[in-house]
């Protein structure tokens, strides 16, 4: 046998985690965070500031051999070991005073030098965290006070990652050889994993890259697919803009589309949408949650409305997933868009479910190999959508747990800063809202300076999609909200790993930047001499 031609065996010994050990244990964190309490400090996110001996021996990645690669959970480096010709060890590097200056140095047999690659692989020096204590400040899973909803990706999504992106790298298509095999498995498993969140069944459940494309392929799909009937959509005005856009993009095709109102809370109005189809109407589009102010739509009777009008009901529920409850079949939903980095998983993922009894029809966007059900041609990447499924999986189990610690944090955050600040308006409807998402305008204040002001906290002023804009949102123009308060708004979100120091950071740094420039606004000086400033004739110059 041609020793040369074999795949060489690699022996990989992986970095100690720079945190207490059960921050990347799959099988400890979950229940210890529930465990934790309502997230008082940092013991909520890592419950054992000790290294856990029972989660390091039950690690997936101890003892496992992948083709090709072996991995170990050493604490010290393995000594050199004399191997079959073209194989590779991983061995320490130079001893420094007796201690290994270096934590993963690759050298092929009989060469000194390191391979180029080498050097960009992790290093153990005296810079690393102590090993039997974590810190708080430089946590992995530590983020700026005032995140949204999207955070790091969850350790246990990462965890169920890893092997596809290091050990099993076959094509999921490919129906020929073991590898494809186990990727197919892999993708199906999450497939599965997706429908249960939403009570679906996984053949209606099409992977795309992201609540974007999903977005694209309904509203377009559906109505190219039956344009020979049916050339009426119907949406609302403060839909996410890959929604707006497409519907534009439909108008220039010969397409009518209704745009219709919100209230003054951001609820549509049911009468509206009864008033508004047409004979031809193919599809409603509405979506579950806003991205700006966090209203939920009253979804369960837009679905029942549609069906009795036998027109297709599509929802974006990027920011409604894994957060409250779905079920598609219970809303009457036809078409739902989903994204990953939503609901902890990777960015760069997403999925559309589309039903199929009744079935939807719709036109592909893109040609080439037939993937996802002739859909969507395009290789599927198998870690994207196994972090995907696991997402789901976990958003399944800590849905109840999350909802109810987001609401207290966030009842913490609305309260202080309306008790300490005067002239705030919460924008949108105050019951039928999701609570990560909290959108205040702070009157006779520039949001664009009180976000300066606050940048060492993770906030925006409208969708992060727009972000760079300084035109006022749509959003809150559409609900009525004065242009100088839709440019004084706010956006504040909190997500499963936001902390009560981090919401109290977020509320005391505003307040003290709100009094701070409303002292430097003149405008701020004529309300609290009592002037009206309604009653003013303003001249340009």
């Amino acid at each position: 046998m041609d020793v040369q031609a074999t795949t060489p065996l690699v022996r990989v010994r992986l970095p100690r985690p720079r945190c207490c050990r059960r921050c990347f244990d799959p099988r400890s964190y979950g229940a210890a965070r529930r465990a934790g309490g309502t997230g008082q400090g940092r013991p909520s996110l890592c419950p054992g500031l000790r290294p856990s001996p029972s989660a390091a021996s039950a690690s997936p990645w101890r003892g496992r051999v992948f083709p090709g690669v072996r991995f170990s959970l050493r604490s010290r480096p393995r000594p050199k070991q004399r191997q079959l010709e073209g194989a590779v060890t991983a061995e320490a590097g130079r001893r420094r005073g007796g201690r290994a200056a270096a934590g993963l140095l690759a050298a092929p047999l009989r060469r000194r030098r390191s391979p180029a690659w080498a050097a960009a692989l992790p290093r153990r020096g005296p810079a690393l965290l102590p090993r039997r204590r974590c810190t708080e400040a430089r946590c992995p899973l530590r983020a700026l006070p005032g995140r949204r909803t999207v955070g790091a990706t969850d350790p246990r999504v990462l965890d169920s990652m890893l092997p596809y992106l290091t050990a099993y790298y076959g094509n999921p298509h490919s129906r020929t050889h073991a590898y494809g095999w186990e990727s197919e498995a892999a993708m199906e498993k999450a497939r599965q994993q997706v429908a249960d969140l939403i009570g679906a069944d996984s053949r209606e459940i099409i992977f795309t890259s992201g609540a974007t494309e999903s977005n694209n392929m309904a509203i377009k799909g559906v109505a190219r697919f039956y344009k020979s009937r049916k050339k009426h959509i119907i949406t609302t005005q403060t839909e996410h803009k890959c929604v707006l856009d497409s519907c534009r993009s439909l108008e220039t095709e010969g397409f009518r589309v209704t745009y219709l109102p919100v209230k003054k809370n951001g609820l549509i109005d049911l009468k509206d949408l009864e008033n508004a189809f047409q004979p031809d109407t193919s599809l409603v589009s509405v979506m579950t949650v806003n991205n700006e102010i966090g209203v939920k739509q009253p979804i369960h009777d837009i679905g029942e409305i549609c069906r009795v009008h036998k027109v297709f009901f599509h929802t974006d529920a990027a920011q409604a997933i894994g957060k409250i409850p779905m079920d598609v079949n219970n809303m009457k939903i036809d078409l739902m868009s989903i994204s990953g980095h939503k609901i902890y998983g990777p960015k760069g993922v997403g999925a559309l479910y589309v039903r199929r009894r009744p079935r939807v029809r719709l036109e592909p966007l893109q040609s080439g190999g037939g993937q996802e059900r002739g859909l969507r041609s395009g290789t599927v990447p198998t870690p994207l959508a196994v972090g995907l499924g696991a997402a789901c999986e976990v958003a399944q189990e800590e849905m109840e747990y999350d909802h109810k610690r987001i609401s207290q944090l966030a009842e913490r955050l609305v309260t202080k800063i309306m008790t300490e600040v005067p002239d705030v308006l919460m924008n949108g409807d105050r019951e039928h809202r999701y609570p990560g998402c909290i959108n205040l305008s702070f009157a006779y204040v520039e949001g664009e300076s009180l976000l300066m002001a606050l940048k060492d906290v993770a906030l925006s002023s409208g969708s992060a999609c727009t972000s760079a804009s300084l035109e006022p949102s749509y959003v809150l123009r559409a609900i009525g909200t004065d242009e100088d308060l839709a440019h004084s708004s706010i956006r504040f979100g909190i997500g499963r790993f936001t902390t009560e120091e981090e919401v109290d950071y977020t509320v005391q740094k505003c307040i003290q930047h709100v009094r701070r420039l409303r002292e430097m606004s003149p405008l701020w000086e004529m309300v609290q001499d009592g002037i009206d400033l309604k009653s003013i004739k303003w001249s340009q110059h």
